[in-house]
């Protein structure tokens, strides 16, 4: 299947995911099935108590990977034999563990949607055994990709409608890079340097040269010729690797000035895009665009706004969430067979039972609130101006959500919108609209 169908090409998970689980998970299971609590219906719940300092909201993303992982989350005959061999759990329970499917159900914010503190971003309902499995593989996922699209996304909305490329694969695992890219594709970056996750994922690549191509050449000039020969004059030239004013004219008199775009890597990029813009206008290519690089993230964007710059790759700022490498989910039980249940733990509590989360919104359709109804689901009595976030993904255990990628980019593009201004804004603040958490009538 393609990214855009179903299952994404070539995933990796098409085997057993089962053991991409912390130790503990498989000891809970193992004495909870000694203890006869096993079979207990029980409500888990994933959010986070607080933003990453500064920020005004976070993005779901991962939930579309997670769907695929969660379906191959199988115990098969090599899993059970090292589980066996290393007696992490009795025979009981590698017996159990043979048969384990997830037959519960997942429903939660749709991929792309913002969140906010204390707002159950998913829930996973079934049996104990069947929810408590997927604790890690649930948090691992969503942890990391709604860090990167949250960063992403202050990104692009610094970037004021210009192209933001993600180049990160160099800086992060290799299978988090794939991951990392289809996040910032998510929150509206236009292409991605890694090309597994162009495979996998649909996603546009893009890339022409390092330092090391100019250099391995007998001059600049020569490296120039080359590119050009070989990938034609919209290329995309490097120029800062000696002097970015010779370059710049040498660019221009091997490629023409149709030339694509010339790449600024090092320097004061604000200075240098100003020069080498006025300069290209003064050679008559005007439609030669810039693209700056160089450790930028969402500050360094911004500061760019006024420069004549078309284009920005983003690579370390972007794989690490930009300071915020963990979106500070956590995974919780919030429900024992229809009764509430929450932890009370100094400085991390809790909020017992089963929830459901609304946006409200002002009769302009701006945002005010975060609504967190505890104890039964928004039914007809609810106001039009509250719009329900939660949408099924698993019913029964088989995976009912899944959508292509573009539509949770579309998605985030209209839950962005509808947040107030100030959640656009890079200063340090809080949430940029509250939680309010509300008991149901009745």
């Amino acid at each position: 299947m393609t990214a855009s169908s179903g299952r994404a090409v070539g995933e990796p998970g098409r085997g057993s995911t089962a053991l991409l689980t912390d130790h503990y998970e498989l000891t809970m299971l193992d004495a909870a099935l000694r203890a006869g609590t096993a079979s207990r219906r029980t409500v888990f719940e994933v959010f986070t108590r607080r933003l990453p300092e500064g920020r005004r909201y976070g993005v779901v993303a991962g939930t579309g990977r997670l769907l695929d992982l969660i379906e191959d989350f199988r115990f098969g005959a090599a899993e059970l034999a090292d589980l066996g061999a290393r007696r992490v759990v009795d025979d009981a329970t590698l017996q159990y563990l043979a048969d384990y499917r997830f037959g519960g159900d997942v429903r939660g914010h749709a991929e792309g949607e913002c969140f906010f503190p204390g707002s159950p971003i998913l829930v996973v309902e079934g049996t104990f055994a069947e929810a408590v499995l997927l604790e890690t593989l649930v948090l691992s996922v969503l942890n990391h990709d709604s860090a990167v699209a949250s960063a992403a996304s202050r990104m692009t909305t610094a970037a004021a409608g210009r192209s933001c490329i993600e180049m990160g694969s160099r800086r992060t695992h290799e299978q988090s890079a794939v991951a990392a890219a289809r996040a910032a594709f998510l929150t509206g970056f236009a292409s991605t340097s890694n090309l597994e996750a162009a495979r996998r994922h649909g996603i546009p690549s893009a890339g022409t040269s390092a330092h090391a191509f100019t250099l391995v050449h007998d001059s600049e000039r020569a490296a120039f010729e080359a590119q050009v020969a070989a990938l034609g004059p919209g290329t995309t030239l490097l120029v800062d690797t000696f002097d970015v004013a010779t370059a710049v004219r040498t660019a221009i008199e091997v490629a023409g000035t149709g030339l694509g775009a010339v790449r600024l890597d090092s320097g004061d990029l604000l200075e240098l895009a100003r020069a080498t813009r006025a300069q290209l206008d003064a050679l008559g290519a005007a439609g030669t665009r810039i693209i700056v690089t160089s450790d930028l993230d969402e500050y360094a964007i911004a500061a760019l706004a006024a420069a004549p710059v078309d284009g920005y790759g983003v690579g370390t700022a972007l794989v690490t969430g930009s300071g915020a490498p963990t979106a500070g989910l956590v995974y919780k039980l919030v429900e024992v067979d229809g009764r509430p249940v929450a932890k009370r733990s100094i400085g991390k509590p809790g909020h017992a039972g089963r929830k459901w989360a609304l946006r409200r919104r002002d009769p302009d359709g701006t945002a005010v609130a975060e609504v967190v109804r505890v104890g039964r689901p928004p039914d007809d009595a609810v106001s039009t101006t509250d719009r329900p976030l939660h949408v099924p993904l698993v019913r029964s255990g088989v995976v009912v959500g899944r959508e292509p990628l573009a539509a949770a980019r579309a998605r985030h593009v209209t839950a962005l919108a509808e947040l107030p201004a100030t959640a656009h804004q890079l200063q340090r603040g809080g949430p940029a609209i509250p939680t309010v958490f509300e008991e149901a009538a009745g």
